[in-house]
């Protein structure tokens, strides 16, 4: 798994590229958490992940719920098809708001 991050007026864009499993989850977990802490939107994008388990919708979830009690937005872009049916047997997709693009986004 790869990530980048780049700022965007008052968004954070952090874009995950490949897998997002168990042996990926603790970096993507660290880039969010960090991301978040910045105290800016941060918007994930995953149009780049062909595989997210469990512990990366774990990563996922912490950082939603730490920019909550921040009061900040944590929104997801770009999902890809594979990564929004995890989201979607986890009900997750109605728990975070998912844009179409990064760019509808901004």
């Amino acid at each position: 798994m790869e990530h980048s991050i780049r700022e965007e007026g008052a968004n954070l864009v952090v874009a995950f590229v490949g897998d997002v499993d168990l042996e990926h989850s603790p970096k993507a977990r660290k880039v969010l958490l960090e991301s978040v802490r910045r105290g800016k939107r941060v918007l994930v994008d995953l149009s780049g992940v062909d595989y997210i388990d469990s512990s990366g919708v774990a990563s996922l979830v912490e950082a939603y719920k730490l920019a909550r009690t921040r009061s900040q937005d944590l929104a997801l872009a770009s999902v890809s098809a594979s990564a929004m049916r995890v989201l979607q047997l986890a009900r997750l997709d109605k728990v975070f708001t998912i844009h179409d693009s990064v760019a509808d986004a901004l």
